[in-house]
């Protein structure tokens, strides 16, 4: 009766929030689902956390303010007027994101009040989460969120929650008069979008994150508004034109970071020494950074690092306290207990491969092992027969270790990381409980925009050349060794979005197969997870813009080419197959789990058919 009342109570909840959400957004013809991960919009349908049964007061209050959150964005958001002004460069385009949603939440809660009350719950439940009171320096918090933060302060004219209010503190003490202005003039263009674009540009100006792009928009309109009769300057509008629609369409389409800074850096702007205006942002420890191509040369083509001092190989159980951990895991349960039924499927089906190579390996008329009882018959018919014994052999698939190597950078953060930190765990157990040994590493940066390494750069009078210029994080998740019930609660961290941030895949890579060398097992594979290139806006600022990828390249050739380990790599939305040789590409996240047991089913049918033919060749003299 209490499970059919809390069943229930779930479902009228949904029914409710899902007409709220309808009567906020005034269209009935939105559809509202629920399902696990964070809540999104996606033209006229509306993501939404999946409740628990219990629903106590403070998930309610989370879930309602969620629900509001997304049909605001459904009332007053427009995607045309959006994406005409939406940068181009990763980092800059999470910021934009986070102006308008500030902009879309502080317009829905003027003009209601209740709506206001759920947005604030949410936005403290959130703070407190994600622990913003225990951030001791400001390049712990996102600059997308800091920067979401400050304008809904100044929009609203209210006070940020308690526990963001420290760290936010930080951030002030490094914005300009040119911030504050781009500030005040979003705050006086709330309920008008365009001109909140507007302002919103000028504040990545100011933080030199999308100066190309206002420069070619400005040079454009000046254009226009200047000789029209010539047919010289009709030609240089037309150029300047074809400038800002090819920026405008690398835009839509998402292009690479690196791709879309290549071509702001040919601006005149950017064209000046580095003691000039244009190297004015490095000086900043910690803040955003513009990236411009810098002439390769000898030194330059080099990799390293400039200073190895502030990297970390950490455990999971050391980034946060027990508390939050057990929190995380709860949360990890939760979402699998939704989709465990597809990803087990797959699991018990590559179990069940193994269990029949397993079967097989057996060794019969042996002098000593254990007793065959099936040839006891032949010894009680003639007593001249001795006893058979067998011994079980030792499976190819027993003495392997398996190492899922999985991208904790920014742009995994929501369904990617929750996807595949539930991979992880059935996939652990599930090798486990077939005798492969397994281990789970994870790769990101200490923090954004480099860190303690660049302001020691910045110290030492900023070299030329210097190299790698941010803290590398390397995080154990789960060791080979450790079984898979003292190494769960680890896995819920993936959850943890302060501790997604820049992605520098060479090295991540490089640990994880000198971690693998020292392991005693004949078989080693080693699974990649990554959605994106490499990107660390640190070093590229003042490397070549291929810095890092041919790093990455390199890794992955002396791997592939030594021929020790055996790489995998899986790309999520990301074209991995032009950088490792056998690599597949998934286009949503959701295809994650069928994909790694799938590309492992291959490899252990792949040995099981090597091992036949050896018997195969070991076999046929005897028959000639």
């Amino acid at each position: 009766m209490s499970q059919s009342k809390d069943q229930s109570r779930q479902e009228e909840f949904k029914r409710a929030t899902a007409g709220a959400v309808r009567a906020i957004a005034r269209t009935d013809d939105v559809q509202v689902t629920f399902q696990p991960g964070p809540s999104g919009v996606t033209a006229k349908r509306a993501r939404l956390p999946l409740p628990t049964r219990a629903l106590p007061p403070a998930e309610m209050a989370r879930l309602r303010g969620a629900a509001d959150a997304v049909a605001l964005r459904l009332r007053h958001h427009d995607e045309a007027t959006h994406a005409a002004r939406l940068p181009s460069r990763r980092d800059a385009r999470e910021v934009f994101d986070a102006l308008e949603q500030a902009r879309i939440e502080v317009l829905g809660g003027q003009q209601m009040p209740g709506v206001a009350a759920n947005l604030h719950a949410r936005l403290t439940d959130q703070a407190e989460t994600e622990g913003y009171d225990r951030m001791t320096r400001k390049d712990q918090l996102p600059l997308s969120t800091a920067l979401g933060l400050l304008a809904r302060e100044r929009l609203s004219g209210e006070s940020v929650p308690e526990p963001a209010r420290r760290v936010l503190g930080m951030w002030r003490d490094t914005l300009g008069d040119r911030t504050e202005s781009a500030f005040r003039e979003m705050a006086a263009a709330t309920a008008d979008q365009d001109a909140f674009a507007r302002a919103a540009r000028k504040l990545l100006t100011a933080l030199d994150l999308a100066e190309a792009e206002v420069e070619a928009e400005s040079s454009e309109e000046e254009q226009q508004e200047g000789d029209q009769g010539g047919e010289s300057t009709q030609a240089q509008d037309n150029n300047g034109e074809g400038e800002a629609q090819a920026q405008e369409a690398e835009s839509m389409l998402g292009a690479q970071p690196e791709q879309a800074e290549g071509s702001g850096a040919e601006d005149e702007g950017e064209g000046e020494d580095e003691d000039g205006a244009a190297a004015e942002g490095e000086d900043r420890p910690g803040g955003p950074q513009q990236r411009k191509e810098v002439p390769a040369s000898d030194d330059a083509s080099t990799y390293r690092a400039f200073t190895r001092k502030f990297d970390e190989e950490v455990g999971a159980a050391d980034l946060c306290d027990e508390d939050e951990l057990t929190r995380l895991r709860q949360q990890l349960d939760q979402q699998l207990s939704h989709l465990q039924g597809v990803v087990s499927k797959l699991a018990n089906r590559l179990q069940r491969r193994l269990m029949a190579q397993q079967s097989r390996a057996w060794e019969f008329d042996l002098e000593e092992g254990l007793l065959d009882v099936a040839r006891l018959a032949r010894v009680i018919s003639n007593p001249t027969y001795s006893l058979s014994y067998k011994h079980e052999r030792e499976a190819d698939f027993r003495d392997t270790v398996v190492t899922l190597l999985i991208d904790n950078s920014g742009s995994m953060r929501g369904r990617p990381i929750t996807v595949a930190a539930m991979c992880c765990d059935i996939l652990a157990r599930t090798l486990e409980r077939c005798g492969v040994k397994t281990e789970i590493l994870g790769f990101t940066t200490r923090a954004w925009k480099g860190g303690q390494s660049r302001e020691r750069w910045v110290q030492e009078g900023k070299p030329r050349n210097p190299g790698r210029l941010n803290d590398l994080r390397h995080v154990v998740y789960k060791a080979a060794d450790e079984p898979w019930r003292r190494a769960r609660k680890n896995l819920g961290l993936m959850l943890r979005e302060g501790l997604l941030k820049e992605n520098i895949d060479g090295e991540a890579l490089d640990w994880a197969y000198r971690r693998m060398l020292s392991r005693s097992e004949h078989r080693r594979i080693l699974m990649v997870i990554s959605d994106g290139a490499p990107v660390d806006d640190s070093t590229l600022s003042v490397n070549p813009g291929n810095y890092l990828e041919r790093h990455l390249r390199k890794v992955i050739a002396e791997i592939e080419g030594r021929d020790i380990v055996e790489l995998i790599a899986v790309g999520i939305g990301h074209d991995v197959t032009r950088y490792y040789r056998r690599a597949v590409t998934i286009v949503d996240a959701e295809e994650l789990g069928g994909t790694m047991m799938k590309k492992l089913a291959e490899l252990f049918d792949e040995d099981a058919a090597k091992a036949f033919q050896r018997a195969a060749t070991e076999r046929s003299p005897a028959l000639v």
